[in-house]
């Protein structure tokens, strides 16, 4: 007979070990002045590190400095919200720690 064996992951916590070398002077993802929010709210529910949000009066609010540099939101919406999106420059961005 088989245990069944269930792991749940709290993201916030995982994220939270790897490592964050942020570079203030020049984003590595620089938004459009205007986008859709279909084009937005595609982003919130892709982003893996949650860095596109909505807050409840409907202003919508984005952060660069906890990227994964995985790429998603380049792929889903660059030259609509996305006005340019690059890896940030060398010593910087996320370190992964495996723990």
């Amino acid at each position: 007979m088989s245990k069944d064996i269930r792991f749940t992951v709290n993201v916030d916590t995982k994220l939270g070990i790897d490592k964050y070398s942020v570079d203030e002077g020049t984003p590595h993802i620089v938004l459009n002045e205007e986008y859709t929010d279909e084009e937005f709210d595609k982003l919130i529910v892709a982003c893996p590190a949650g860095l596109y949000k909505r807050a409840e009066d409907g202003s919508r609010t984005f952060d660069y400095a906890g990227c994964l540099e995985c790429g998603t939101c380049r792929c889903l919406c660059e030259g609509t919200v996305l006005k340019s999106w690059d890896y940030p420059q060398g010593t910087m961005g996320v370190e992964y720690r495996f723990g």
